[in-house]
């Protein structure tokens, strides 16, 4: 390999590390945005009173923070196998 590329993997190497980091605080805060999921309680209470557009605009709002979340954790899991195969072909001195 020519020189400059192995002397680049510990500045790639931290740069994965502090975006692996940066994506688990993402993920960790998508997950506390989430709204909680009622469970359909509502109708045995006799609370079931959301309209139609209510109850489509928090499926919604779940469905995209449910593909948030997906894709921060495959982006963790993607970068987090670039790290340790970055490893195996150079490993650190």
């Amino acid at each position: 390999m020519p020189d400059w590329v192995t002397m680049s993997f510990p500045t790639i190497r931290i740069i994965m590390i502090v975006l692996i980091v940066l994506l688990c605080i993402a993920v960790i805060v998508a997950i506390f945005i989430q709204p909680a999921g009622s469970g359909q309680m509502g109708a045995i209470t006799g609370q079931a009173t959301e309209t139609y557009y209510s109850k489509n605009k928090k499926q919604s709002l779940e469905s995209v923070m449910k593909k948030l979340t997906t894709g921060l954790g495959i982006s963790i899991a993607v970068l987090s196998i670039l790290f340790f195969v970055s490893i195996a072909i150079y490993p650190p001195t």
